[in-house]
């Protein structure tokens, strides 16, 4: 199980957790703030099996506003136990 964690601009949150949920994964949003600039970010995890990383990484670059620097940051980690309660 993989833990993939993608920091995107809040304007990309709405499309990129659609795009997501329709796909099928389910998606914890969270709201956050950094960079230089302070502006408005959202943090997404998404728990997927490590043959989906690269599919929910797809999916959120098809999702983001078009290509520009800073549009987001995506880390992928593992994550050794799960449990849904």
């Amino acid at each position: 199980m993989k833990l993939v964690i993608a920091i995107i601009r809040s304007i990309d949150g709405g499309p990129a957790v659609d795009a997501l949920v329709t796909q099928g994964y389910r998606v914890t949003r969270v709201a956050s703030t950094g960079g230089f600039l302070r502006r408005g970010n959202i943090t997404l995890l998404v728990g997927v099996e490590e043959a989906n990383v690269q599919s929910v990484i797809e999916s959120l670059r098809e999702s983001c506003s078009p290509p520009d620097p800073g549009r987001g940051v995506v880390f992928v980690v593992d994550a050794p136990y799960y449990e849904q309660i």
